[in-house]
């Protein structure tokens, strides 16, 4: 008798388990708010820039002197040495051309920072550069910001 009862625990505690795992493979995942968040962000600087507003841009990243933007062999240091960079490099509708991001993968690493790592292209008139990106967003009182930038070109 006590084998036969102990024979159907196990029995029992196997098939519950194999009920948790297949209701775990099954369930629809929950979409992650921050990465939602996040995305809107790197959405609301494509828009901005293909309307020609680096300002606007320039709102995807905290305003704060500790931001980093990295490209090549510079390090650019500080909110407004960054958007004074982009207001003069993209000095006009036909240097900006139109933004496009693909690729992107959002990695949420804690409720106030996250990574995204994806591609940029412009498309203008005489030429299509191209390159990769590396970003860490931080949470802050505004919302997601980017707080480092490091992109390549590929051309």
């Amino acid at each position: 008798m006590r084998i036969h009862l102990l024979n159907t625990l196990v029995a029992a505690a196997i098939l519950m388990s194999f009920s948790v795992a297949v209701a775990a493979q099954t369930k629809p995942a929950k979409p992650n708010k921050n990465v939602a968040l996040i995305r809107a962000v790197l959405d609301e600087q494509a828009a901005a820039w293909n309307r020609g507003d680096v300002t606007g841009y320039m709102a995807g990243y905290e305003n704060s002197p500790d931001i980093r933007f990295v490209s090549g062999d510079n390090v650019t240091r500080g909110w407004q040495t960054v958007s004074e960079h982009y207001h003069k490099r993209y000095d006009t509708r036909a240097k900006m051309g139109v933004l496009a991001f693909s690729e992107l993968e959002i990695t949420v690493l804690s409720s106030d920072s996250a990574v995204v790592v994806g591609k940029w292209e412009l498309t203008r008139e005489k030429d299509h550069p191209q390159g990769y990106f590396s970003l860490i967003f931080r949470k802050v009182k505004v919302g997601w910001r980017i707080v480092l930038d490091h992109t390549s070109s590929a051309s």
